[in-house]
């Protein structure tokens, strides 16, 4: 990518540094005014996750395209949280709401706080990727390069790539009187231009968006790549015919992601979901990228149309965008990329593939649990979908739907259940943030094939995993249902972390029917026999989860694997817990915003952070003493010990405003599966941070080798146990 330029700051950092080390990011400095120590913040322990991933590109013992597909990582999580998190701050602003979150800041001093933190991150992402990955890419053949290292013959092959492919796409837009500062849709790519006409002296600006139509990184010959717009810059003088070129630079423009759309009034959710879409589009600028390179003259222009502040920029010596280097996974360097790990069919279902029975059968006996990706979800999920949808026996189907996913297996399934005369109910939640635009779609397919449709609820996002199948067995009606971790998506079951069980137990499926009364009619839910339900009580059964643990003192443990942390009456629980004497093993992937190791308030707490070539998706939550009634049974009854399954984060979002379900495992061998994922995350030392009373996330453990890091040795010990047995 040639030398290292100097960086023209724009905006500065104060502390936000990363040692060498490992990250040890500390906020206790950044944007203080009144803050209640007791807390950490959200969007700073946000940050925070987001320099472990960050981190992972940096580290020798990853291949060198993984550690490229870490950047890419960085760089897309960094664009939602300004859509999201950023865009949220800036609305309170403008509201004139200035009411601190629960670690005492209000929006004004996190935004401050944010804007302190993020040039530092960019400075280690460019770091990362320009200083570290090209060079090393480059010693093993793969090379990002720029349009002024590329030889003659291959300015030729990008010259028949610019005129064949690009060039009849590309469409530059003046401004002038004539010609009103065009629209910079979110997330687009796109060159800033200045042009001059000899003739006259007039000088223009230009806009020129880079389609997405066409790879990001076009190849000039083996091994060698250059990033599009590059080639797109070098070759300016065929769009501007006549005129002259001044100075061009890349940019790009991140917007609120916000979806507002006012249910109450709503005669017709889906169409006022598809209006706000519409009108998204039009959201308010949040953040400006733009290339090291810059001149003033183009800078002062965006931010003045874009009505930003320089506060609002970040300078990247990196291609902006990195998300196009997962275009490199593609690469058939497997050499360069982390051994495959094939999933393995779940041993139970594969005896009964093999004996050519139902997976009802297998579940009549006994219900299933299901981790993945290290067991296939295709041939367990998708499965017991698409045989429902096939068999004769089932009558109806019912499931709820977040992120299904472009091409969804499941989603077929559902319309070949339809089209056979089964009863088939799907409530797709088409505000799932993000994938809005894709949920609409797949509700209008499915209403077309016949499947009864719901929209979501009124004021809740459906985020709950669970399938209900009822079938006739011939002695009875059973329900079969399936509860998971995970979202009902082929994709991302490939790539996350999750756990899920099919079971036919009779007062798992009441409940489950209950929750579909609720979710598509007009059922007010009654207490559930087995199911914890947000929002209904699964905030207070959680904390009298907590305090009953607390009961036992020193003799009390809590474990929770979970994405995030961030409600307060939860982690007030686990701190009276731990004054109590409960050893607390907290797994958080994500956010964490209570505090860990204080004396006098956490020191039996203990947060740890696992992150590897698996998305840690999953939520457990376990509970040594489990003698206490939950919805009127004993979920501990066999091993004294609660284990708890499902979609629900601490998080007030989670638990105020979302339909979220856990499970009790009560299945001797699920527990001691679930038990036995949690064991090697404990004891791992290759891929975990740990979180330390003065609020910095330490490396735990070597960073030149990832051998056997918790995600492989759950690997290697699931495809221990994946004999067929005959039930």
């Amino acid at each position: 990518m040639g030398p290292r330029p100097s960086r023209r700051r724009i905006l500065t950092t104060a502390g936000a540094t990363t040692p060498e080390t490992g990250v040890a990011v500390s906020w206790s400095e950044i944007g203080q005014t009144a803050v209640d120590e007791r807390f950490l913040n959200r969007e700073l322990s946000w940050l925070a996750f987001n320099e472990r991933v960050l981190q992972l590109a940096t580290e020798p013992g990853i291949p060198l395209l993984e550690r490229a597909k870490f950047c890419a990582i960085t760089s897309t999580n960094l664009d939602e949280f300004f859509q999201v998190r950023v865009a949220a701050l800036k609305d309170q602003m403008i509201a004139g709401i200035d009411r601190p979150t629960w670690d005492g800041r209000t929006p004004a001093q996190q935004l401050a706080a944010i804007s302190e933190w993020v040039p530092g991150m960019i400075e280690r992402l460019d770091d990362a990727f320009v200083d570290r990955l090209v060079p090393e890419l480059r010693a093993a053949g793969v090379e990002i390069i720029s349009w002024d290292d590329t030889t003659v013959d291959e300015r030729a092959e990008l010259d028949r790539i610019y005129m064949s492919r690009m060039f009849p796409v590309l469409t530059p837009l003046a401004v002038d009187p004539g010609h009103p500062f065009p629209y910079i849709s979110d997330l687009a790519l796109s060159l800033a231009i200045n042009v001059a006409d000899p003739e006259t002296g007039d000088r223009r600006f230009a806009r020129l968006k880079i389609p997405d139509i066409f790879p990001r990184l076009i190849k000039c010959s083996p091994g060698r790549f250059v990033p599009a717009e590059q080639v797109i810059g070098a070759k300016l003088d065929r769009l501007f015919v006549g005129m002259v070129v001044e100075s061009w630079a890349a940019f790009r423009v991140s917007r609120n992601g916000d979806l507002t759309v006012e249910e109450e009034e709503a005669d017709d959710l889906l169409e006022a979901v598809e209006m706000e879409l519409r009108r998204r589009r039009f959201n308010s600028a949040v953040r400006l990228e733009v290339a090291f390179d810059i001149g003033e003259e183009l800078l002062e222009l965006l931010v003045r149309e874009l009505d930003l502040s320089h506060d609002d920029v970040t300078v990247h010596r990196s291609p902006l965008d990195l998300s196009c280097l997962f275009e490199l996974m593609s690469l058939d360097r497997p050499d360069l990329k982390d051994e495959a790990w094939s999933p393995v069919t779940a041993g139970r279902i594969a005896a009964a593939d093999e004996g050519d029975r139902p997976i009802f059968d297998v579940v009549r006996h006994r219900a299933v649990m299901l981790h993945h990706p290290y067991e296939s979800f295709s041939s367990s999920v998708e499965e017991f979908i698409g045989q429902a949808a096939d068999d004769p026996k089932v009558q109806s189907i019912k499931m709820t739907l977040y992120r299904a996913g472009g091409d969804s297996a499941i989603i077929r399934s559902l319309m070949k259940a339809a089209d056979r005369g089964k009863q088939v109910a799907v409530l797709v939640e088409i505000k799932a943030r993000f994938d809005e635009a894709t949920n609409v779609q797949w509700a209008k397919q499915l209403e077309r094939a016949g499947v009864h449709v719901v929209y979501g609820m009124v004021g809740l996002k459906t985020h709950s995993k669970v399938v209900l199948v009822v079938r006739d067995d011939g002695d009875q009606l059973r329900r079969y249902c399936h509860i998971g971790t995970g979202n009902y998506n082929s994709k991302t079951a490939r790539i996350y972390e999750d756990i899920g069980v099919i079971t036919c137990d009779p007062d798992i499926g009441a409940d489950c029917a209950q929750l579909f009364n609720h979710l598509t009619g007009y059922s007010r839910a009654h207490d559930y026999k087995t199911l914890l339900v947000a929002p209904r009580d699964l905030r207070r059964q959680l904390i009298d989860l907590i305090e009953h643990e607390a009961s036992f003192g020193t003799e009390g443990e809590i474990v929770m694997k979970c994405n995030s942390i961030a409600d307060e009456e939860v982690a007030e629980a686990l701190y009276a817990a731990s004054n109590a004497g409960v050893r607390i093993e907290l797994l958080v992937r994500g956010i964490c915003c209570l505090r860990a190791g204080v004396p006098g308030m956490s020191e039996n707490i203990r947060v740890r952070s696992i992150l590897g070539r698996y998305l840690e998706h999953s939520r457990i939550y376990r509970f040594k003493n489990g003698n206490v009634v939950v919805n009127g049974r004993l979920p501990g009854a066999v091993t004294n010990e609660i284990h708890l399954i499902g979609s629900a984060d601490l998080m007030p979002r989670n638990l105020n405003r979302r339909v979220e379900v856990l499970v009790p495992i009560e299945h001797e061998r699920h527990r001691a599966w679930l038990d036995q994922a949690i064991e090697f995350q404990l004891a791992d030392g290759i891929v975990c941070w740990e979180l330390q009373p003065d609020n910095r996330w330490e490396r735990m453990g070597p960073t030149d080798t990832f051998e056997p890091h918790a995600q492989e040795r759950m690997y290697r010990w699931t495809v221990e146990q994946q004999t067929p047995v005959a039930h």
